[in-house]
């Protein structure tokens, strides 16, 4: 990458965020040369390092991936992509083995064979995982190992991202400045293919479980580039993390509920098995919709681990242990309490089976993206899965392309300061618009919603875009990204998998299908309300 006139001309593949998708695509990218730009250091900022379940693979006896396309077209409520649910599930045992062989130390029998785990809407235990809550965490720590011997991938640390480059109808590239240097003008990054694996919009929300800097920027700044973007309105809500006030909410993996572990409320009744015949195994969005009118109307809501698991979850679970004992909670002997949180997006950015999104020269991976294959609802483990798959994917197209040059040229020093970096995400957590925002988006569009309510948001949000002090690229990214969420909750007038619309309860024929909307068209909608 050479330096000139305050830009920066890559020589060969961008690729915009450092988890798993990005990562995993710069590994298959190798020998090419590749750009990977992370505001923060490897494996701090990613959601998929907080990843606790594990990959959704067809990998054990008795199991197919026709078996676990059924399950993935089950929860996703009648408007996942069948081809898409097929192919992504075919291809799950080959990116596990590639994995393994970077170095995941998924759980194994004696024989070798993997340990697997059972979540919600799985038929059976196709979950591979690392010692029981730790695979997202592990994946990443061997992905990066990887990433750090491949001298054909560039890290640059301490640059965040804030628009997308376009010139002659296609992406070029991105304009990213130093983290924390909001008004320093931008840098341009030039590059033949822009991949665009900068993460979901859980922020956006004043409870989640995903890290600070998670906030809608991806989709933001693909849909103010013209990107389409795809069913905004799915949102995931994991129904159990743990209620300490922490921000953002540590996690109470789904796998403790697939070993047992049954929720109470604060009367000790046990509500789920009267509500769905799987109980506390039931779909995601039925389970958080549970909790959260169990809150709703006054109650707490509790996990309680203890005669399933007991003091196994020391050691089985040692992620959510840890959290528990971090907040004072013994899960051996006590209730654990959770809510619901954002936890997933389903839309994004759309993209075609090889990653390609509706703008020339810009791909997209990981959970920006809308692949078609999460539908309404995502099935448990199923996001590692489709990182992996489109990671490989977009490599395999970019690497079809005419050949990228090489090898790499110096670039410019960036720097990662720690301290600046924390003040940076402090800031930005107690900023006043952006509290606003995120509480809009909890109260008004969240687990459950209506048009009034949601009306109401359209209009804060433009409220907050208009009167925020000190507006940034970044800020209209996080904006823009929920007025996308809020507009097409609005437009959709039925309940399907993770939208539910307390005025219209009922999942309706009409709207068997995937919302696609430009941010033009989400503008409107917001003018309208």
């Amino acid at each position: 990458m050479t330096f000139t006139d305050n830009v920066l001309n890559a020589d060969g593949a961008l690729i915009v965020g450092a988890g798993l998708a990005g990562l995993f695509c710069a590994l298959k990218l190798a020998p090419r040369p590749v750009t990977v730009i992370s505001p923060v250091p490897l494996g701090n900022g990613a959601s998929s390092a907080w990843a606790q379940g594990g990959v959704a693979a067809a990998v054990g006896p008795g199991d197919t991936s026709h078996a676990h396309a059924v399950d993935t077209e089950i929860a996703g409520a009648g408007i996942v992509d069948e081809d898409e649910a097929e192919s992504v599930t075919a291809e799950a045992a080959a990116r596990i083995e590639d994995l393994a062989r970077w170095g995941t130390p998924f759980d194994r029998d004696e024989l070798g064979h993997y340990v697997l785990s059972k979540e919600a809407a799985h038929s059976r235990n196709r979950v591979v995982r690392v010692e029981g809550d730790r695979a997202g965490y592990a994946i990443m720590q061997a992905i990066i190992a990887e990433v750090r011997k491949t001298p054909s991938i560039r890290i640059v640390e301490g640059l965040t991202v804030v628009d997308l480059a376009r010139a002659d109808g296609r992406i070029i590239g991105v304009y990213a400045r130093k983290l924390g240097d909001r008004y320093a003008e931008p840098v341009l990054i030039r590059a033949r293919a822009t991949v665009l694996a900068a993460g979901g919009l859980g922020g956006l929300y004043a409870v989640t479980t995903n890290p600070s800097g998670v906030r809608g920027h991806a989709m933001g700044m693909a849909a103010r580039a013209g990107a389409l973007i795809a069913d905004p309105e799915f949102v995931q809500f994991h129904p159990t993390a743990i209620a300490t006030g922490a921000d953002p909410a540590p996690l109470a993996t789904e796998a403790l509920r697939g070993e047992g572990a049954i929720l109470v409320n604060d009367l000790g009744e046990r509500f789920m098995p009267a509500i769905h015949p799987d109980a506390e195994l039931a779909p995601r969005d039925i389970v958080a919709r549970a909790n959260y009118r169990q809150i709703k109307a006054g109650r707490k809501v509790f996990l309680d681990t203890r005669e399933a698991i007991g003091a196994r979850i020391l050691t089985a679970f040692p992620t959510v242990a840890k959290y528990c004992t971090d907040f004072g909670i013994d899960p051996v002997t006590q209730l654990i309490p959770v809510t619901p949180a954002a936890h997933y997006h389903m839309g994004g950015v759309k993209v075609e089976a090889n990653g390609r999104s509706s703008l020339p020269g810009l791909w997209a991976a990981g959970e920006c993206s809308s692949t078609g294959l999460h539908g309404a609802n995502r099935l448990a483990s199923n996001s590692l899965l489709e990182a992996v798959v489109y990671g490989a994917r977009i490599a395999a197209d970019i690497s079809g392309l005419e050949p990228l040059r090489s090898p790499l040229a110096p670039f410019p020093g960036i720097g990662w300061d720690p301290v600046e970096g924390e003040a940076v995400e402090e800031r930005l957590r107690n900023h006043v618009s952006v509290k606003e925002l995120r509480r809009t988006m909890t109260d008004l569009v969240g687990v459950e919603r209506n048009a009034t309510d949601l009306r109401t948001a359209l209009r804060r949000i433009a409220e907050i875009e208009v009167t925020a002090q000190g507006v940034t690229r970044s800020f209209l990214n996080m904006t823009t990204s929920a007025t996308m969420v809020a507009a097409g909750a609005l437009q959709r007038e039925e309940s399907r998998g993770g939208h539910f619309r307390t005025d219209f309860p009922e999942p309706r024929p009409e709207w068997e299908h995937h919302t696609e909307m430009t941010l033009e068209d989400a503008l409107a909608i917001r003018a309208g309300a």
